[in-house]
C-alpha cells in the first residue's frame, strides 16, 4: 500500500515523534511521584534505556505504545500492510524481548505498562504498587 503524504510530509511526522517524555510515560510519572516514589529516568546504563528505573530495587518501567510495540490483542495497535513498517515494528518487538532477557540476566525486574492501559488510573496504580513491593 502506497503512502499517501509525501516524503517530505512524511518525514516532517516522523521527526515529531519524540521517543521520551510523551503524554503515556508523563501521566505515569505523575502517578509515581503522587504516589511518593523517586525514581531515574532514561538510564543510558541500564539495558534498554528504561523509561523509569528504580536503581537501588533493581526495577524498570517502560511505557510502550501500543503501535510501535506491537500490543497484541489491541484495539489501538494495527499492523500496516506496507512491508517496510511490518519489519520496523517487528524488529522493535525482538528488540524489546532481548531487552528484556538482558535486564533479567542483570537481576532486574521490569514492568511494561501500555498506551491502552493507562486511561485506568486505578488499575495502573495498583500494577505499580504491586510490582515495586
Amino acid at each position: 500500500m502506497a503512502d499517501n503524504l509525501s516524503k517530505e510530509k512524511r518525514s516532517k511526522i516522523m521527526r515529531s515523534i519524540r521517543p521520551k517524555d510523551t503524554r503515556p510515560e508523563l501521566l505515569v510519572r505523575k502517578i509515581l511521584t503522587s504516589m511518593g516514589y523517586r525514581y531515574r529516568l532514561h538510564r543510558k546504563d541500564i539495558p534498554g534505556c528504561p523509561d523509569i528505573a528504580f536503581i537501588g530495587m533493581k526495577k524498570a518501567i517502560f511505557v510502550h505504545g501500543c503501535f510501535w510495540h506491537c500490543h497484541v490483542n489491541c484495539p489501538i495497535a494495527h499492523i500496516p500492510d506496507n512491508e517496510l513498517w511490518r519489519k520496523k515494528l517487528a524488529g522493535n518487538r525482538a528488540r524489546d524481548k532481548k531487552t528484556l532477557a538482558n535486564l533479567k540476566d542483570l537481576g532486574w525486574k521490569a514492568l511494561t505498562l501500555w498506551e491502552c492501559e493507562l486511561p485506568n488510573e486505578r488499575r495502573v496504580r495498583s500494577a505499580i504498587s504491586k510490582f515495586l513491593k
